[in-house]
C-alpha cells in the first residue's frame, strides 16, 4: 500500500542528507563509529570529526590496540567520553571473539557488551543492508504517526514497533526496498519535517497515506506520557579553580561516577533537592557562594549552577582537612596550564 509513498521518501532524503560522509561510503565499522558518534550529537558535530577520527583508526583493529587515553584524546569536541571508552572497548571484543569481523546478526551483536537494540539493528539493517528497523526517537515518532499508534513514547512503544515490525504488520514493504536507504529515510523525515513540536505535513512524502495526517492533528502522536519524575532536581556546585605556578588542580572521575574517566576541578555540593545524590561531597561555607561568579548547566536530569571559587594550593589543603569527602587528594593531577581558568574554558569542561 506505501511502497510508492516510501520509494518517494527515499528519493527526497537522498537530496537532504546525501553529503553525510558515513553515507557515502559505507561499511559496517564506518556505521558502528557513526552510530557512536550520533549518540546525544548533533549531525553538525559529528561532521567536523568523523574523518578525522577514522584518518587515525582506519580499521577497527588499529582501534582496538589503542590505549585509552588516545581514544580520548581524539574524541575531543565530541563530549560524552563514555562513547569513546565504549567504542574502543566495542573494537576489542570484536577483534578478540570475531577476529575483527562486525557480526551482522542480532543475537551476536546484542551479546556484546555496551551495544543495544538501536545499536544493532542500525548496523543489520543501515550498516549490512539487511531487514531491520533502527528504532530511535524520529522513527518512534514517525512511525507512530504514520501506522496512527497512540502509545506514549519510549520503551511500550519502540516495543509495539519492534513486535510489528518482526510480524510483518509495519514496513512490510522494506523487503522490496533497501532497509538502509529506507530507514536513514525516515530518519531524516523526523530531523526535518516530522519533529516533535512541529510537523511540516503538507511538504511529507508520506502524507497521503499517514494516520496521523488524517486526523488533523498530528502532534498528539505518539502520546506523551506522564512527566518524569525527577524533573525539576537541580543542584548548586562549587568548582574549585586550586592554582600553585602555572597549574591547576584536577582529579580523574571513577567509573562509578558521571562523565567517568573525565578530568575535573575540585568540585563540592552547596545544594540539591535530591537528598540520594552522592556524586560530590557535601561542604559548608560560611561566605555566600552566591555573591560568586557562576554558570549553568545540565546533565541527564539535573539543572546545574556551577559557583567558581579560585584558591592557592596552601588554602586548598587547609581546607579540605576539614571535609569529609569521597575524594583522595594525592590523585589529583597537577599539569594544567593555568591559561584555562576563563569562564568560557570551564564551561567544556
Amino acid at each position: 500500500m506505501s511502497y510508492k509513498q516510501f520509494s518517494q521518501l527515499i528519493h527526497w532524503s537522498k537530496d537532504q542528507y546525501s553529503h553525510l560522509p558515513w553515507r557515502n561510503e559505507r561499511t559496517l565499522y564506518r556505521t558502528l563509529v557513526s552510530e557512536i558518534m550520533l549518540q546525544q550529537t548533533t549531525v553538525g558535530t559529528v561532521l567536523n570529526h568523523f574523518e578525522v577520527f577514522l584518518n587515525e583508526y582506519p580499521t577497527i583493529e588499529k582501534l582496538a590496540a589503542a590505549s585509552e587515553e588516545e581514544v580520548c584524546v581524539s574524541w575531543k569536541g565530541l563530549g560524552y567520553y563514555r562513547r569513546a571508552r565504549n567504542l574502543r572497548n566495542l573494537a576489542i571484543q570484536i577483534v578478540e571473539r570475531f577476529d575483527g569481523a562486525i557480526p551482522i546478526d542480532l543475537d551476536s551483536l546484542l551479546g556484546l557488551k555496551g551495544i543495544g537494540p538501536y545499536t544493532a539493528n542500525a548496523i543489520v539493517a543501515i550498516g549490512a543492508d539487511k531487514r531491520g528497523l533502527a528504532v530511535d526517537a524520529n522513527l518512534e515518532r514517525v512511525l507512530s504517526r504514520f501506522y496512527g499508534i497512540q502509545i506514549a513514547k519510549g520503551p511500550k512503544l519502540q516495543q509495539k514497533l519492534f513486535k510489528d515490525f518482526a510480524e510483518n504488520k509495519i514496513v512490510p514493504e522494506i523487503g522490496k526496498l533497501s532497509a538502509r536507504n529506507l530507514n536513514e529515510a525516515f530518519m531524516d523525515l523526523g530531523r526535518i519535517l516530522c519533529q516533535a513540536r512541529k510537523a511540516s505535513c503538507t511538504l511529507c512524502p508520506l502524507k497521503e497515506n499517514c494516520v496521523a495526517f488524517k486526523t488533523g492533528t498530528p502532534l498528539l502522536f505518539p502520546l506523551e506520557g506522564d512527566k518524569k519524575e525527577g524533573s525539576d532536581l537541580y543542584i548548586k556546585l562549587l568548582r574549585v579553580i586550586v592554582k600553585e605556578k602555572n597549574k591547576i588542580l584536577f582529579y580523574q572521575k571513577s567509573e562509578k561516577e558521571w562523565l567517568a574517566g573525565q578530568w575535573e576541578l575540585p568540585t563540592f555540593m552547596l545544594d540539591t533537592n535530591d537528598e540520594k545524590l552522592k556524586q560530590y561531597p557535601k561542604i559548608k561555607t560560611k561566605k555566600s557562594y552566591e555573591t560568586l561568579t557562576s554558570f549553568k548547566t545540565g546533565i541527564t536530569k539535573y539543572k546545574i549552577e556551577n559557583f567558581v571559587l579560585e584558591m592557592s594550593l596552601a588554602e586548598f589543603e587547609k581546607m579540605s582537612m576539614k571535609i569529609e569527602t569521597l575524594y583522595e587528594f594525592k590523585n589529583f593531577h597537577k599539569d594544567f596550564n593555568a591559561s584555562t581558568t576563563s569562564i568560557k574554558a570551564l564551561k567544556h569542561l
